[in-house]
């Protein structure tokens, strides 16, 4: 199974309507909401990790596109310098889906990419900017 993680920006008229449940109904396109903004009479966003086959997921693209969602990849990917990181730990709290953990054993950090949303909620309390954001 493919998958890929974007950004759907919806327009306020969209708000209402079904749309990851048409993803996966109707596409069978499978949907992992990583965040999410959604607010009446707003713009709304999501950032999602879709899944699929190559075919659903461009089926569901084109979905997307004609419904007036619109979809980015996600263009962002966070870097950990482990060579800068002094293991203090004032990272993980913040940290809503435990990318950054910590081995109690020997009190080391330690990040997982693949559970990592780019929040960047760990950027703002690394003293050390072991903690980076890269854009495309």
């Amino acid at each position: 199974m493919l998958k890929k993680k974007v950004v759907l920006n919806f327009p306020p008229h969209l708000i209402d309507q079904p749309v990851t449940y048409k993803l996966i109904q109707d596409y069978g396109v499978v949907v992992n909401i990583l965040r999410a903004r959604i607010t009446p009479r707003e713009w709304g966003s999501m950032v999602v990790e879709l899944g699929g086959s190559p075919k659903k997921l461009e089926a569901a693209m084109g979905f997307l596109g004609e419904l007036g969602v619109g979809v980015e990849p996600l263009a962002r990917e966070v870097r950990w310098h482990e060579e800068r990181c002094i293991h203090c730990t004032a990272c993980l709290a913040p940290c809503p889906t435990h990318a950054l953990g910590v081995d109690r054993a020997s009190m080391t950090v330690s990040f997982d990419q693949e559970r990592c949303i780019a929040c960047e909620l760990c950027l703002r309390v690394c003293p050390y900017l072991a903690i980076e954001i890269l854009f495309d």
